[in-house]
């Protein structure tokens, strides 16, 4: 039963930061504010965009979908590195995906 447990709460946390995200058009109605960043050695997370949230099933998979009603997060992009909550660099391959800044976690729960 124990087994059970940790499994589970293994598989969960796993996915718990792959999420569908929706873009406002204001930082004060954003959960977090992200910044995009051309290098991803300047990143915290390196993202790449699937074209289903069934896809988002591992850290930096982003759906980013049409209603902030089905979004699990609502994100803000900001023009300077130094407002930001995180810096993304869009990747062009879903397995580049994931966190480079392992302290930055908490920024995005």
């Amino acid at each position: 039963m124990r087994m059970l447990i940790f499994i589970l709460m293994l598989a969960t946390g796993f996915n718990a930061y792959a999420q569908p995200v929706f873009k406002v058009s204001s930082k004060h109605e954003a959960d977090v504010k992200v910044f995009a960043a051309n290098s991803k050695y300047d990143a915290d997370l390196v993202v790449f965009e699937v074209s289903s949230k069934y896809e988002a099933d591992k850290d930096g998979l982003w759906f980013f979908t049409n209603s902030k009603y089905d979004a699990k997060k609502k994100i803000f992009f900001v023009d300077s590195k130094y407002e930001a909550d995180i810096i993304v660099y869009f990747a062009n391959s879903k397995y580049d995906a994931g966190w480079r800044n392992q302290s930055k976690i908490g920024k995005w729960k």
